[in-house]
């Protein structure tokens, strides 16, 4: 694939691939001899891994490290398991958070049509 329908595919732009691949978050990328990039399943595994936990909040940081741990073999195992673990407690942290917030939203939402109710009625009282 080119990076257009890698692009696309993913929803990243052209400088976010190119940035992936230049700070080691995906493998090099095969060109042709012109110089266009040619992605293969491999590397739009890894794009879409990376995609997927940047989406869910993961630094950079911490990806670049999983990456280089990946790259040394099955003895860092534990390691990954590790990191990643650490980013799911994280993120369900994250979404407990997130409940509240949508709660409170929600209540703020139901004191309004609350407030547009009273007000009616204080129209139809003066009207009278």
């Amino acid at each position: 694939m080119l990076i257009s329908e890698v692009s696309e595919k993913y929803g990243l732009t052209h400088d976010t691939l190119r940035y992936y691949e230049r700070i080691g978050l995906i493998p090099p990328v095969k060109r042709r001899p012109n110089g266009i990039r040619e992605y293969d399943d491999y590397s739009c595994g890894w794009i879409e891994f990376i995609h997927c936990m940047r989406k869910a909040g993961m630094p950079v940081e911490t990806l670049v490290e999983y990456v280089q741990l990946y790259q040394q073999g099955p003895a860092t195992k534990d390691a990954r398991k590790e990191l990643l673990l650490d980013e799911y407690r994280r993120l369900d942290e994250r979404i407990v958070e997130l409940q509240a917030v949508k709660e409170r939203l929600l209540c703020k939402i139901d004191n309004y049509d609350h407030l547009e109710e009273s007000v009616e009625i204080m129209d139809k009282d003066n009207k009278k």
